[in-house]
């Protein structure tokens, strides 16, 4: 890549191998990133890790090595599988590809995608980022060393859209020049409620790096859906606990501190079984749209055949069916779950409802809340099975 090329998005993009050494020293000289590391893994012993990130020369060495083995220890520690399906599904010949998928956890959707696509020998993607997380200036550096770049968040009008046209020309070049994946969620933050749907806005800004026709700009990057699929979600609680705040008191919005909480919850408590599922590319169907369509209806559908890819392959556990059952008063789904599966959940929501502690409680509207994140993806489901 030439150093013309990319100093334009120099507010965004991440570290080139010139400059990860220096991110290096001063990542290890940072207390706090210290501390963060101690929190991951308490028996580390701080001499040996400087020594070895002194060793990584390039950023892919970096993930490689360090990145990939602190995403598989907590892979181990909080799930009880990892695992990834529709590698037949990947362009032939390592072509670049724009990964959107739902979106679940804050940083992991991203860093399991990566290590998975890695041991299948197709190699890391960039991964956008918002700068809403990037709460202290370590952070910042890390996940720039670790081949991430920054989506701009919290500016408006006239800023707004020159941010959007600066990170839509980014992807275009990393695609189309770099010749390097990139993964992006398929709207701005998670689904809460994991009504999972592809925001019109994202595919406006993919389009604005093109100089062609709206269907030609996408299909320039090469988009493939995945569908993220987490049996328990650590985060369901706060989610649930921001629903009531904002049912309450439409003024609110999460302090840093409750981001810092979300990442921290989602990284370090238990998933259960995790997977993920590599969807078809969406080019054929994409060369099958009438170009002429009001631009407006053309990212509607768009969307749709996204959304619809991603709802056909998510994978199903007991606690979606029992969610689904107990959310409509139902037995529809009763015989894909036992009396014990049903108790373990159960148990389970109570234990999350209890972790939930602030004045009027509405234990009754966040018992539903919760139980909409996990049925919301079958229903999904159910509905474009029924459509096709």
């Amino acid at each position: 890549m030439k150093k013309e090329n990319i100093t334009k998005f120099d507010d965004i993009r991440p570290l080139t191998n010139d400059e990860v050494r220096e991110a290096i020293e001063e990542l290890i000289a940072n207390e706090d990133f210290e501390r963060a590391f101690r929190y991951i893994k308490p028996d580390l012993e701080w001499g040996a890790f400087s020594q070895l990130m002194r060793t990584f020369r390039t950023k892919e060495e970096f993930k490689a090595v360090l990145a990939y083995d602190v995403v598989m220890m907590v892979a181990r520690n909080t799930t009880f599988s990892l695992t990834i399906s529709g590698r037949s599904r990947l362009p032939e010949g390592h072509i670049p590809c724009t990964f959107i998928s739902n979106h679940r956890d804050i940083v992991l959707d991203a860093a399991f995608l990566n290590v998975m696509l890695y041991d299948v020998g197709y190699g890391m993607t960039q991964v956008a980022i918002g700068d809403n997380l990037l709460i202290s200036p370590w952070i910042e550096k890390l996940v720039r060393l670790n081949n991430s770049f920054i989506v701009k968040r919290g500016v408006s009008g006239r800023q707004q859209l020159e941010a959007s046209a600066l990170l839509s020309a980014y992807i275009h070049h990393t695609i189309k020049e770099t010749g390097e994946s990139v993964w992006i969620a398929q709207r701005e933050g998670r689904a809460k409620d994991s009504d999972d749907k592809t925001q019109n806005s994202i595919l406006k800004m993919l389009n604005m790096g093109g100089n062609k026709d709206i269907v030609s700009n996408l299909m320039e990057l090469n988009i493939v859906p995945v569908a993220i699929s987490y049996e328990s979600d650590p985060c369901d609680f706060l989610k649930a606990k921001e629903f009531q705040q904002k049912r309450d008191n439409a003024g609110f919005v999460k302090s840093k501190r409750d981001d810092l909480l979300n990442m921290e919850t989602g990284i370090l408590n238990n998933k259960g079984r995790v997977h993920f599922t590599i969807g078809s590319p969406i080019n054929p169907q994409l060369a099958r749209l009438d170009k002429q369509t009001d631009k407006n209806e053309l990212y509607s559908l768009i969307a749709t055949i996204i959304d619809k890819e991603i709802y056909k392959h998510y994978r199903f556990y007991p606690c979606n069916y029992v969610a689904y059952d107990m959310l409509t008063n139902s037995g529809r789904f009763s015989s894909n779950y036992g009396l014990k599966e049903k108790r373990q959940f159960e148990t389970y929501l109570q234990g999350q409802l209890d972790k939930i502690v602030f004045p009027g409680k509405d234990e009754a509207y966040l018992r539903t809340k919760i139980l909409e994140m996990y049925a919301n993806p079958l229903k999904n489901h159910w509905a474009n099975e029924a459509g096709t």
